[in-house]
């Protein structure tokens, strides 16, 4: 594995938790494949502490040192099984795998309250499917949490070694000027190629190791990515039986391709009932592997407070699994014009993992989208967004054109004045007056931004709600046209 492929932004996280005073274990969130063990010894190595690894899912035998309620012997007992002394302010204790054992989950509060000074940091991949299961509740108020997902698109660009360019993305600025048209189409070259690799660790570890070959290289890729899918299929029989494995598994095969869209359970299947289908869709939640996007009144905050429980979309868990799914190719990766079979839907699911992953660490993620069903005058905004103390409708095109007639109801009804779109275009900060259909009038800001700043949202966006933040480019005709059309950019505004 290349040494770069290790420059996530979460290890500032963890620098940040083992500084700390009042610090709790640490308990690592994620879905299988992610990376959670990786970025533990990885974080080791640079903090030059002595890492003491212990599988619970691979040695459950260990799991007995845990029956002792006393943290003091749980470490004897466990420095006798490992061979390894733990030390506080030495040693990163890493329990991964901890839902096998929940004794050990319970341990965690006394480690915090009778050893604070020992670094621990535990993970799970089915932490909240084997919690549910046991009937064990996680002691709370005594360990904090760090949510892992997929590699950003800024650590994809350090893996393949394009650390620069991840930096200019990390410190762009609206007020810096415009992107040079060569240096926007290499990162549009880029995002395309990070759409059919994903952000998981051992795929972009593989292609980063091949970047600068041919096209080839990506069936190299692709054959990760099918043994991936393998594995989470494999899963199924860890955390489900009988007709809840082979609904889970009916469920897991039609979600890549439902990406985008309302979420029907008769999409899925005529021949089973929706709540044999929703408990199907729960366990593949509670395990990572997708996520909904609930619909919200969005009248105020927080958005959960006027979520409409039917209404969702849903995302799969990563952006290269989805395209693996579907076996969704790229047709030259030497063409400017790339383009990639239902990439709004790509494109969607890419800017949502990556919304998913712009909150606090340490909270749960959630994601949202607005709708409006009415006659003649449907509506949907692919994202709702809370930055700062505002809500933020958040379009997203996989070209340069599309219509926002959906986003210019959304800011008259909420009465907004600011919306944010991403699409294939260049940075722009514009600002427009337009009369709807039904004769009322509204002026807003715009800040339209290419897909591949998605991950720098929120810090433009404060930028710009900034006072006396000036536009960049006014222009006449808002999102209703401009640009070199693009295939298939243009989703239906109506609700499916």
């Amino acid at each position: 594995m290349m040494p770069n492929i290790l420059e996530r932004h979460e290890l500032f996280h963890l620098e940040e938790w083992a500084g700390r005073a009042s610090r709790k274990p640490l308990v690592i969130r994620g879905a299988r494949q992610v990376g959670k063990s990786t970025l533990v010894r990885e974080f080791a190595r640079r903090a030059r502490m002595t890492l003491v690894e212990i599988n619970l899912e691979r040695n459950p035998e260990i799991g007995q040192a845990f029956e002792n309620a006393d943290p003091a012997q749980v470490l004897a007992t466990l420095s006798l099984l490992t061979g390894q002394g733990v030390r506080a302010g030495e040693t990163l204790l890493f329990l991964d795998e901890i839902q096998a054992v929940p004794r050990a989950l319970a341990m965690l509060r006394y480690f915090y309250e009778e050893m604070p000074g020992l670094h621990v940091v535990a993970a799970g991949s089915l932490l909240e499917l084997a919690l549910e299961e046991k009937g064990f509740s996680m002691p709370v108020g005594r360990i904090e949490y760090l949510n892992l997902g997929p590699m950003h698109f800024e650590d994809f660009l350090v893996a393949v070694g394009r650390p620069r360019l991840a930096e200019h993305l990390r410190t762009f600025e609206l007020a810096g000027g415009t992107l040079p048209d060569a240096l926007h189409r290499q990162y549009l070259g880029l995002l395309r190629q990070y759409w059919i690799v994903g952000g998981l660790p051992e795929a972009v570890a593989a292609y980063a190791s091949t970047t600068g070959g041919p096209p080839g290289d990506f069936i190299h890729v692709a054959r990760i990515q099918q043994n991936l899918l393998a594995t989470y299929r494999d899963d199924f029989g860890k955390y489900s039986h009988g007709r809840l494995r082979d609904r889970m598994q009916l469920v897991f095969e039609r979600l890549p391709a439902m990406v985008g869209r309302k979420f029907a359970y008769v999409g899925v299947s005529r021949e089973h009932r929706a709540a044999e289908l929703a408990d199907a869709l729960t366990h593949l939640c509670m395990a990572r592997l997708a996520w909904k996007v609930r619909r919200t009144a969005a009248n105020g905050l927080p958005l959960e407070a006027e979520v409409y429980e039917r209404y969702f979309k849903c995302l799969t868990m990563d952006v290269g699994v989805m395209c693996a799914a579907l076996r969704l190719n790229v047709i030259d990766l030497g063409r400017e014009d790339l383009v990639l079979v239902n990439d709004g839907a790509v494109a969607e699911q890419f800017v949502g993992q990556h919304l998913l992953a712009s909150g606090s660490p340490h909270e749960t993620p959630a994601l949202h989208y607005w709708a409006r069903e009415a006659r003649n005058a449907s509506a949907e905004i692919d994202y709702v967004a809370t930055i700062g103390h505002r809500i933020v409708p958040v379009e997203v095109k996989a070209g340069t054109t599309g219509s926002l007639r959906s986003l210019h109801q959304f800011l008259a009804e909420k009465r907004s004045d600011f919306g944010v779109r991403f699409n294939a275009d260049t940075p722009s900060l514009l600002e427009d007056t337009r009369r709807l259909a039904d004769g009322s009038t509204i002026s807003y800001r715009l800040l339209s931004l290419p897909l591949y700043l998605v991950g720098q949202l929120k810090r433009l966006a404060m930028e710009v709600l900034a006072p006396g933040t000036p536009p960049r480019r006014k222009e006449q005709e808002v999102g209703e046209s401009g640009g070199i059309p693009h295939e298939g950019d243009d989703k239906d505004d109506t609700v499916q």
